[in-house]
């Protein structure tokens, strides 16, 4: 895998993977950013989230699971001096669909926080992470 970060302007850098997309980073503009893109530690929290949530689906598809929505709404906590690291992350899901089993939707996030969501596991090892669920029944 491979990225590349080039700066722009001020505090404000394009960022580009090497699958070819592209993103816009910034800072505040008490940063010396113009607030023209997400900050870096959004991205890792999005990343993180965009990881679980893929497995989630996965495995429920897999499951033959009726899923017609997933959410995961991240709120992270962190220090209050320098570096400041996360602290506390804690993910939220929202699963929808038509007679979801609580059981393989609770499996689904067991799975992913444990064996599948590399970015998750590697962020557990230094940064508490928690979660819980919600299953929306759609008609």
């Amino acid at each position: 895998m491979e990225a590349c970060v080039k700066w722009v302007d001020g505090a404000q850098f394009l960022a580009e993977s090497g699958s070819g997309h592209s993103l816009v980073i910034d800072g505040p503009p008490e940063g010396g950013g113009r607030n023209m893109g997400m900050r870096p530690m959004e991205l890792l929290l999005l990343g993180t989230a965009g990881c679980t949530a893929y497995d989630v689906v996965s495995i429920l598809q897999k499951s033959r699971q009726a899923i017609t929505d997933c959410r995961v709404e991240v709120k992270a906590e962190r220090a209050d001096e320098v570096p400041k690291v996360f602290t506390h992350i804690h993910l939220h899901y929202v699963v929808s669909g038509k007679g979801l089993a609580q059981a393989t939707v609770e499996r689904a996030i067991q799975l992913t926080s444990e064996k599948y969501c590399s970015a998750s596991i590697m962020l557990a090892k230094a940064v508490e992470i928690t979660h819980d669920y919600e299953i929306v029944e759609v008609a």
